[in-house]
């Protein structure tokens, strides 16, 4: 193990008996982790322990990146009135439950959260608290969804409407200091009112948002689900795409063959919505339990045609979805056609690269920050192994013991 020029901290050292580093299809055995401070210094066999490191030996276990869960929403408490809690918290008991279902979602090894809706930017303040408290995951944060009057979770304060209304929206987000823009490009289910299958923006609205957005360097996702929806983002240029559904007033349309030979070629990251935890006496609504056959269908010939696939959750909105409900999504994605190595990368190392997070998470690797994720057994032959938390660390910081909680 080379330990030439560490960064200054304290030393640890994770000894275990399996190890996936979130881009290999296979584990290596009898791994040893360095971290030093909040970074992972050396990866190695074992070898001689550095003077004065806690050496933390996990057995069985296998390490594996935490996870990146690449769409949630904080503000969203996953309970049966999500949007009706929040109307009744203030800015301060708002935050205050964000940052509880932020350590949730670390405590169930997800150590890095991409937020795609709030109200009145607090996620830009829980990102700041996350820099000194290693119990909150990194946060990346986009602020208030872009949506049309009286639009797809207008509730959130994001209204904009025309060009110029948008591209205004948008430098306000980039003033603010976001991550990364998230516009409604059609309805959604949360807002009733809203179509899912109808646009919401003009192709020129969509287009002005990511002319803007890029302008500041910027990347842009925009929620779509019905088939006119998408393809006006798609065209328009964004960077990624939430849902992509392609339902319709009744039920779902068959992906058109050409828009998921466009999706693929561009590269356009795709957050399909999966994942349900077990909760007694809650489950996904009705119609969408019904069209789950065909959205996975479309989902599959998205994976078929070499799409970059990631299980972006929607945490937040619903009984079924608690903040570290992307266990349950892993899981799901051979569903569609992933190997469990693939599930694996597009749950670590992929979902860095779709956050803007590729040069320093999803691997374990010199370099990378210190987020570790213990669990009994082999995750590559059982992904019901993330489940089995044995240690969760975020950026070199051990959280306390996993206790779940339903």
């Amino acid at each position: 193990m080379n330990t030439s020029s560490p960064r200054s901290g304290r030393l640890t050292v994770l000894r275990a008996a399996w190890l996936y580093d979130g881009v290999s299809p296979a584990l290596t055995p009898d791994p040893v982790l360095l971290l030093v401070g909040g970074v992972i210094a050396a990866v190695g066999p074992p070898g001689g322990v550095p003077e004065g490191a806690d050496v933390v030996d996990l057995g069985a276990a296998t390490l594996l990146p935490g996870l990146i869960d690449t769409h949630v929403h904080l503000a969203f408490d996953a309970s049966a009135d999500p949007v009706g809690n929040l109307a009744g918290r203030d800015a301060a008991a708002a935050l205050a439950a964000m940052a509880a279902a932020a350590r949730r979602a670390a405590r169930g090894g997800v150590t890095t959260v991409r937020d795609l809706g709030d109200r009145d930017y607090l996620t830009l303040a829980l990102r700041r608290a996350a820099a000194s408290d290693h119990s909150l995951p990194t946060i990346v944060a986009a602020g208030p969804p872009i949506t049309t009057p009286r639009g797809h979770c207008h509730y959130l304060g994001g209204t904009a409407a025309g060009v110029s209304g948008v591209t205004a929206a948008v430098r306000e987000r980039a003033e603010r200091g976001v991550d990364v823009v998230k516009i409604m490009a059609s309805g959604g289910h949360l807002t009733p009112g809203t179509r899912p299958e109808l646009p919401q923006f003009t192709p020129e609205e969509l287009q002005a948002a990511v002319v803007e957005a890029h302008r500041h360097g910027l990347p842009v996702t925009a929620h779509a689900h019905g088939v006119q929806a998408v393809a006006d983002a798609v065209a328009a240029g964004v960077d990624g795409l939430e849902h992509v559904s392609f339902m319709t007033a009744g039920g779902v349309d068959p992906a058109p063959d050409d828009l998921v030979k466009t999706i693929a070629r561009s590269g356009i990251a795709l957050g399909i919505t999966l994942g349900a935890a077990p909760v007694e006496g809650a489950g996904l609504p009705p119609a969408i339990a019904a069209a789950m056959p065909a959205l996975m269908a479309n989902a599959r010939r998205l994976h078929r045609a070499g799409a970059r696939i990631v299980a972006g959750t929607d945490a937040g909105i619903a009984p079924i979805k608690p903040p570290d409900v992307l266990r349950w999504a892993v899981g799901e994605l051979p569903g569609i056609g992933l190997t469990s190595a693939e599930a694996l990368h597009a749950a670590t190392r992929l979902a860095a690269e779709v956050c803007g997070l590729g040069e320093r998470k999803g691997r374990l690797a010199p370099g990378y920050d210190a987020d570790v994720l213990a669990v009994d057994g082999d995750p590559l032959r059982d992904l019901a192994a993330l489940h089995r938390i044995r240690a969760v660390y975020v950026r070199g910081e051990r959280l306390g013991a996993f206790r779940e909680k339903r």
